[in-house]
């Protein structure tokens, strides 16, 4: 060793390393002792460079997405109107998603981001909207995305003898092309919820202006602008599709999807849709009963969820019964009803309970919850107390009975209503729950369920109901004018509270207009206050949309998710492979 180390050092002073010569020599005149312990320290050496420069290199990587890989996805339908003007159903609004992209795009955290639009400017008094377009911008069929096909697509939403289900978002709204890249948009009044009315998709003028619109072959064969192209279709001998299968689109303006293929499967209800993903048919299925959700989850599969901007409550019709003008019967009813068991017991923990007519998140305030610490017994206890002061009195019917003497003559009001209702499972069970909460405290309601269709056609539209167990779909805060302003009270207005109040209405009207968020907000809190204080219906909770989902799916993100198809907001970000990269390579 001593050699080896002499022969070494004196090549050093000489300005040189050891020659294989001299290195053979100087090992020659090892012993046996001194070979072993030399190589132990030699492995010893090479291994703990080997970790220190893999610990560096480890510091120095990072996971990203990979692209590559598909999903599966069963959606219940079939798609009859694949283009941003006649979508209806899910499942033409999920494809919808998919393939086409607008000028705006909502993401997760509701807001709007530019998509095929680089920037908008709004004039100060909030009545013009001026887009400019990007560049480099395109359809799957590689034909560039003009200002002119935004006019046409707008045009046909506007148009009346389509029918739209999105033209009252456009009615008097102007649309001029500036230039090949600009728009300019003029409203009648401010209208806040406009922006959100710019993530209509695009369509290609050069497939859709020969034909009517209704008509055109490309409703099932749609080409648009959005991260996923059509690549193939199935479908039965009866031309009713089964199967979509789509491409990423490389030219997707917000960037070249990770998941390389989406296959959308159709099934006629959810049972099929369940047993399909049971089967292993698709990786994942959406928008499916509470019940379906907890089977499946105690079975292994992933569920993501986000509550809905859905509205169920119990609705009084003042007019029919004039016992909901009472507000003392009113906050019994409310007290009395047992919301969280709904939640429970009927949608399996899928929902939260509510009490205001705006859904959980949209508004942007911090709503004050009070105090849950009561028991049951105790909350019981006192609504039968406030309700025996207001002279209500078991009787001999075994229900609350109120006397009252008028002309010297006395007169009995038995404290009973009914509900009417959908035949829906969880409605329906819904219903029989809140008849028991409150028979608990002696009110006598009788509960009336009836087939989608003859509810709406014979007991909403004339407004024949007591009270109503309802659902209230509120996708823009705009959409509350509708559900709440006296001018809605008849058929076909949604005001199915029969609900009037100036206040409200004129807090609604401004609402409306305000385009600035903090004003529009403090407005929106005053409409809560005075719908609370009135007491036009019982707020019970709001739901929860349920996807089941690929365990190793990541990037999905439901956020302020406010109808079914807003699962693909941001699809172009899944993915369910990764890759390790050094950190100055990665995005």
């Amino acid at each position: 060793m001593e050699n080896l180390y002499s022969r070494i050092r004196q090549s050093k002073i000489a300005g040189k390393l050891p020659s294989k010569k001299e290195l053979n020599k100087a090992f020659s005149s090892f012993s046996k002792i001194e070979l072993r312990v030399f190589g132990v320290l030699l492995a010893i050496l090479i291994l703990t460079t080997v970790l220190m420069l893999n610990n560096i290199n480890q510091s120095l990587m990072t996971s990203v997405p990979m692209r590559g890989s598909s999903i599966s996805e069963g959606v219940i339908g079939t798609p009859r109107f694949i283009n941003p003007v006649l979508a209806f159903s899910d499942a033409d609004q999920d494809m919808v998603s998919l393939v086409y992209s607008g000028l705006l795009r909502k993401i997760s955290d509701g807001t709007l981001i530019p998509d095929l639009a680089e920037k908008y400017e709004m004039s100060k008094d909030g009545l013009v909207y001026t887009f400019t377009l990007k560049k480099n911008i395109y359809f799957h069929d590689e034909r560039p995305v003009t200002a002119d096909d935004v006019i046409f697509t707008i045009n046909k939403v506007k148009d009346l003898v389509i029918k739209s289900p999105r033209r009252t978002d456009w009615e008097g709204v102007g649309a001029e092309k500036v230039d090949e890249n600009t728009l300019r948009f003029t409203l009648k009044q401010p209208y806040a919820s406009f922006l959100e009315n710019a993530t209509l998709g695009i369509l290609p003028e050069h497939l859709w202006g020969n034909s009517p619109i209704e008509l055109s072959d490309a409703n099932t064969s749609p080409i648009g602008s959005g991260p996923y192209m059509v690549s193939g279709v199935s479908r039965q001998s009866s031309g009713i599709i089964n199967h979509y299968e789509l491409k990423s689109f490389e030219k997707f303006i917000l960037s070249k999807p990770y998941i390389k293929n989406i296959n959308l499967y159709f099934y006629p209800n959810e049972n099929n849709l369940v047993q399909a993903l049971e089967r292993g048919n698709v990786d994942q299925i959406s928008s499916i009963a509470p019940v379906n959700a907890e089977a499946l989850k105690e079975k292994g599969y992933k569920i993501e969820s986000s509550v809905l901007p859905r509205i169920f409550g119990l609705f009084f019709n003042q007019n029919q019964n004039h016992l909901f003008l009472n507000k003392v019967v009113v906050k019994a009813i409310d007290q009395a009803i047992d919301k969280e068991r709904i939640i429970q017991n009927v949608l399996s923990g899928h929902g939260v309970v509510i009490d205001d007519p705006i859904p959980p998140s949209m508004i942007a305030y911090q709503k004050l919850s009070a105090e849950k610490n009561v028991s049951r017994e105790e909350i019981l206890k006192k609504v039968k107390e406030n309700l025996a002061k207001d002279g209500w009195k078991i009787g001999t019917s075994g229900f609350l009975e109120k006397t009252t003497t008028v002309n010297k003559k006395k007169t009995t009001a038995l404290l009973e209503f009914s509900i009417s209702t959908s035949n829906a499972p969880e409605l329906a069970q819904a219903a029989e729950l809140i008849k028991e909460d409150l028979g608990a405290v002696g009110m006598k309601v009788d509960v009336k369920t009836f087939e989608v269709g003859n509810l709406n056609q014979g007991i909403i539209r004339p407004r024949k109901y007591d009270a109503l167990l309802f659902g209230q779909i509120i996708n823009h805060e705009s959409d509350l004018f509708a559900f709440w302003h006296s001018s809605q009270r008849k058929d076909p207005g949604l005001n199915v509270a029969m609900y009037t109040n100036a206040k409200v209405d004129k807090i609604l009207e401004d609402a409306f207009i305000t385009v600035d968020e903090k004003a529009r907000i403090k407005k929106y809190v005053q409409f809560e206050d005075e719908v609370k204080k009135d007491m036009p219906a019982i707020f019970l909770y709001s739901p929860d949309f349920i996807y089941v989902v690929r365990e190793d799916l990541q990037g999905l993100s439901l956020g302020h998710i406010t109808s079914p198809s807003d699962r693909f907001s941001n699809i172009y970000s899944w993915y369910t492979e990764t890759e390790n990269v050094w950190k100055i390579f990665a995005k």
